[in-house]
């Protein structure tokens, strides 16, 4: 088994459930007391939000790329980034290593093709929702046609995640409001959702929608668990 290598606490919410994923699916797939080889780096999320919200990325990704260093000389196999808004870092984080890093549009994309969807709605932080690097990478790459909300929900879904969910606060007007996002988004021709932020399964599940869910964390995991396990399992 490979060891997983994860840059977290973006948020730790997020975080900790890839930890409980990464965990349950190698104990799904080799049985037993089997759990995930894993090594983690935590950051502090305050800091990292504010070069966010100042829009100094390349200081963020200084930062990810000498903790994702860090962890292959530990022993990783391969990299996840548990946050889709920071692989805005990706490549930068990419070039300082000599292992792979998993990403996370990537693995979404697949399953949203193997699922013949081609128009999906993307639910996720400003940043995700307005920049290229995420619903750009599905289009170029992949052939995605990827819708986004309009500015005034793109605002609502942003607050959410920061002011709620990052904090662990779920609140009941909060998943309606983004019920209520993804049914105009329907009426616009959506065919899928991209749960494009590791927060957003926290608010919602697929089980509430009537058109297909993508989980962009479980995906990730997944693919993780895949590499790790490749020749063992």
């Amino acid at each position: 088994m490979k060891t997983i290598g994860i840059l977290g606490g973006m948020s730790w919410e997020s975080t900790a459930i890839y930890y409980q994923l990464l965990n349950q699916m190698v104990r799904d797939r080799l049985g037993g007391l089997h759990s995930a080889q894993i090594l983690l780096r935590s950051f502090d999320f305050a800091p990292i939000a504010e070069l966010q919200s100042d829009g100094n990325w390349e200081a963020a990704a200084e930062l990810m790329s000498d903790a994702a260093v860090a962890l292959e000389q530990a022993g990783a196999g391969c990299l996840l980034i548990g946050t889709n808004t920071m692989h805005i870092c990706a490549y930068a984080v990419q070039a300082a290593l000599s292992i792979p890093l998993l990403h996370i549009a990537d693995v979404t994309a697949d399953a949203i093709r193997a699922h013949g969807s081609k128009s999906p709605l993307l639910l996720a932080t400003r940043f995700t929702m307005e920049k290229d690097f995420y619903k750009g990478r599905l289009s170029r790459k992949h052939g995605i046609d990827v819708q986004v909300p309009d500015a005034a929900e793109r605002d609502d879904v942003h607050r959410i995640i920061y002011d709620e969910l990052c904090q662990g606060v779920i609140k009941p007007d909060s998943k309606s409001r983004y019920l209520e996002i993804v049914t105009a988004a329907k009426a616009r021709g959506a065919d899928g959702v991209i749960f494009g932020c590791t927060e957003v399964g926290l608010l919602i599940s697929p089980d509430d929608l009537d058109i297909p869910a993508f989980n962009s964390t479980e995906l990730h995991a997944k693919a993780a668990v895949d590499f790790a396990l490749a020749g063992d399992a």
